[in-house]
């Protein structure tokens, strides 16, 4: 079994870093640059920034930031939000990035997923999935521009669609349990780990260590992201990778 990934995320806004409830009531919870260096030290094994305002807002991904954050990490940086085509992608590849997240610009233009794969690999690709559950599709719909626009996908013809254009992983949130601290979308998490080959990394609903230990056993989760519990320093990353080795899970 390959090991299990603690992944803190910076959502940013205006420069600085925000936390909200299903992506709203954003509050701040401090400065990107401090936050990284700080969760490097900590031990996590990634980090996720996501310039969470950028599609919504119509602009580009603050690269000043990006390269400031990436100067300060020594572990694997996923940057998104406002990259919308191949040249957005070296921008912020360039700009120190490991990996890019597509959202929106996924959904709006499906081919962007390849024309990234073709010029990097796919392992570059993360595609960011916003899901909410729905009664009249009897499935889970994504969602785009920050969780602020329904779309017609559902999340599971759309996750297996982008694999087959290159994501090389996939980034699920759960809109209904965002900043909620009541465990992760299992169902849905397990969903979309046994419709892809690639990895799935779980956010939304992180609220204790006991969480992360049910999304990677019962959600079949390959990484598990969370942002507020460790910004509020409710609990750290070594704190919840004690715990999972603790009950004989493969951590870094």
């Amino acid at each position: 079994m390959l090991t299990k990934r603690i992944i803190p995320c910076l959502d940013v806004k205006e420069g600085r870093v925000v936390k909200g409830v299903q992506f709203v009531n954003l509050r701040d919870a401090g400065d990107p640059v401090e936050l990284a260096s700080f969760y490097d030290e900590q031990g996590a094994d990634e980090l996720v920034f996501l310039d969470i305002s950028a599609s919504h807002e119509g602009r580009e991904t603050m690269v000043d930031v990006v390269q400031e954050v990436a100067g300060k990490l020594a572990i694997p940086f996923t940057v998104g939000g406002g990259i919308n085509s191949l040249e957005d992608m070296k921008r912020i590849l360039r700009a120190g990035a490991d990996k890019v997240s597509l959202n929106t610009a996924a959904l709006m233009r499906p081919e962007v997923i390849k024309e990234g794969a073709d010029f990097f690999g796919s392992q570059c690709i993360v595609l960011a999935v916003d899901a909410k559950w729905d009664d009249e599709l009897q499935s889970w719909r994504v969602y785009t521009h920050g969780g602020r626009k329904p779309t017609e996908r559902d999340v599971i013809s759309w996750v297996t669609e982008a694999v087959s254009l290159g994501a090389g992983e996939i980034l699920l949130t759960s809109m209904d349990e965002d900043g909620e601290k009541s465990g992760f979308a299992e169902e849905l998490t397990k969903a979309v780990s046994e419709a892809v080959s690639v990895p799935v990394i779980a956010s939304g609903g992180a609220g204790n260590a006991a969480h992360f230990e049910s999304v990677f056993v019962n959600g079949k989760a390959d990484a598990a992201l969370a942002a507020s519990i460790f910004h509020y320093r409710e609990t750290s990353v070594a704190e919840v990778k004690a715990y999972l080795k603790e009950k004989g899970l493969p951590i870094r």
